[in-house]
């Protein structure tokens, strides 16, 4: 489940807190054919699966509840837009600026994701950027933020293995 923290009429950041839901296999395969067709009608999947079309109605609907699929989008790989470098950028914050942090991290479009973490950092961040010049600039902007109190950058040099979910519903 995503819990949202507002100030300010701004979302700080969605916490995730375990659910107790778990997909069974009906569930199960009809995300694999929505992953292979995200454009599959209700009365396809339900043919194609062999289940009731108000079973899969309802399973869809429990599926885009909030808690169990990522919000939609059109997926655009940032080096279609101009962003050829993908780096990893881990923050040290100061957990009474924590919020404070959040809001003005949010306001840097090139952050393309950011997890709290355990362990000595506190933050990772994916960032894009157009060259190193551009990375440097949004490692500063990072640093220039409320709470920041230290950095580190890793450049991706390739990736390896995309973000991936397929092998876990077919486990």
């Amino acid at each position: 489940m995503l819990i949202d923290l507002t100030t300010d009429r701004r979302r700080v950041c969605r916490i995730m807190v375990r659910s107790s839901r778990i997909l069974d296999p009906s569930s199960r395969r009809i995300v694999r054919a929505l992953d292979r067709d995200p454009r599959a009608t209700v009365g396809g999947l339900a043919e194609t699966l062999g289940l009731a079309r108000g079973t899969v109605q309802s399973r869809i609907a429990q599926l885009f509840d909030g808690r169990t699929l990522r919000p939609t989008s059109t997926t655009v790989p940032p080096e279609t837009l101009g962003y050829s470098i993908r780096a990893v950028v881990t923050a040290e914050v100061d957990q009474d600026r924590f919020e404070e942090a959040m809001v003005a991290l949010q306001e840097i479009p090139t952050i393309i994701e950011c997890v709290a973490t355990s362990g000595q950092n506190d933050l990772l961040c994916q960032v894009v950027a157009r060259d190193t010049d551009d990375l440097y600039a949004v490692g500063q902007r990072i640093l220039r933020c409320p709470g920041i109190r230290r950095t580190a950058t890793s450049i991706v040099l390739k990736e390896l293995i995309a973000y991936r979910t397929i092998p876990l519903l077919e486990s």
